[in-house]
């Protein structure tokens, strides 16, 4: 079943189908040619979506929809930029900076680029940066938002994996810290080689403190997140409500910018959304289950464990096979279709779910960055219409920080487990 079901996936990919169909219609042809019945496919595909987690999801993308609609993203870019504009390279780590401050918003990478994409090459231009810099430094910064809560391909790994998805978002919030770090850190040695311009703002305090209040409603909103979680009085699925029901409370009430239309269009951009991601999960929900009753998750995990049940050696291996994956398969459809055949191996071996989870996101991530799949390096082509081999060039440099920052998550368990083993025990 498993070769019929990788050959058919193969040539539906080579016929130019989409990741989504070709899952779908591989499984579909693997069913039928063995002798399965084809209602399999409708149950299997309504099963995998009726999931609570996943209700989750919808509803932060509405809830960053909502926050970018209200405008506030011009005044938290205003405030980074008094808070470290003046340094050299200012602008550069301003982009940085804004990323990890709306990833407490959005939990994708594809959000953050479409949300601030525009405006931070525009701005980086403005001050002297090369294009190429700016386009590949904001598409590199993006991938810290589906790191820090509430990260979406987390709450999908947690569905995937069935292990507890608030230890996972709190899992991801000093990861996503070193992301950043790495990136602030790479971006102050370039500075200094080649001479970066410094931001040409003009720090106030009354202008800091005005933009502080504007943005303070804004920015409770990951707090707001974060506390529910670690509380106990709501999970991912309740938390997301709330977060939407906030960001209606304070554009309406607070910004006073979220009309009528603007919530209508968000609810549109998040149907739209929505449906691309839930039909991934459906159809690779289908590939897993035929995967799976052809027991390749246990022959997988037991070959896994004859080659080593060192957690670190395992986590070594998923790092080269998602690095691969990542080039080819969209990021949610890898988590569902490797999450379960990799992870039960890596726990039995003694790595911590939350480590598996971090390291697994991060590297899909980085897919996002490679070709020939490359979404985030599509999409800031069209963003800023530049041509895409020049976004490639533009972002390649970043690697070397995305790559340790990797490496620790990697050698490092405790950098994921001790915050979610901290708060929750």
């Amino acid at each position: 079943m498993t070769l019929t079901l990788l050959v058919a996936f193969g040539l539906f990919l080579l016929i130019g189908a989409p990741i989504a169909v070709a899952l779908g219609l591989s499984s579909a042809v693997t069913i039928i040619a063995h002798g399965l019945p084809a209602t399999v496919l409708l149950q299997r595909a309504v099963n995998s979506i009726d999931s609570s987690p996943l209700l989750a999801v919808p509803m932060f993308i509405m809830a960053a929809a909502l926050l970018s609609a209200t405008g506030v993203t011009t005044y938290m870019f205003d405030l980074v930029r008094m808070v470290v504009g003046r340094v050299r390279g200012g602008m550069a780590h301003v982009n940085v900076l804004l990323s990890l401050v709306f990833a407490g918003m959005s939990g994708a990478a594809l959000a953050d680029i479409g949300a601030l994409g525009g405006m931070q090459v525009r701005e980086m231009e403005k001050q002297g940066y090369t294009r190429r810099f700016a386009a590949g430094l904001t598409i590199a910064s993006a991938t810290i938002g589906p790191i820090f809560p509430p990260s979406i391909p987390l709450i999908i790994f947690a569905a995937a994996a069935e292990v507890s998805p608030v230890k996972l978002l709190l899992a991801g919030i000093v990861p996503a810290l070193i992301l950043t770090a790495m990136l602030m850190g790479y971006i102050a040695l370039v500075a200094k080689r080649q001479n970066l311009p410094r931001d040409n703002v003009s720090p106030s305090l009354p202008a800091f403190l005005r933009l502080s209040v504007i943005s303070f409603p804004a920015l409770m909103t990951p707090v707001l997140l974060i506390g529910g979680l670690l509380s106990g009085y709501f999970g991912p699925t309740e938390a997301a409500g709330i977060t939407v029901a906030y960001a209606i409370l304070i554009g309406l009430l607070v910004y006073r910018t979220l009309t009528l239309k603007t919530l209508i269009d968000s609810a549109r951009d998040t149907v739209l959304a929505t449906a691309n991601i839930l039909f991934v999960v459906a159809a690779a929900a289908i590939f897993a289950w035929v995967l799976t009753m052809d027991q390749v998750p246990m022959k997988a995990s037991a070959w896994l464990l004859s080659i080593s049940n060192n957690p670190l050696v395992l986590l070594l291996i998923l790092n080269v096979v998602l690095l691969v994956a990542g080039m080819f398969l969209e990021s949610i459809a890898a988590i569902l279709i490797i999450a379960p055949i990799i992870t039960p191996a890596l726990i039995q071996a003694g790595a911590p779910p939350e480590q598996i989870g971090v390291v697994m996101v991060l590297n899909l991530m980085i897919g996002l960055l490679t070709p020939p799949v490359g979404m985030s390096l599509y999409m800031m082509s069209i963003t800023v219409k530049m041509p895409f081999a020049e976004v490639l060039r533009g972002v390649l440099p970043f690697f070397i920080p995305l790559f340790l920052a990797l490496a620790l998550v990697t050698f490092f368990p405790g950098l994921t487990a001790w915050l979610p083993t901290i708060l929750m025990e």
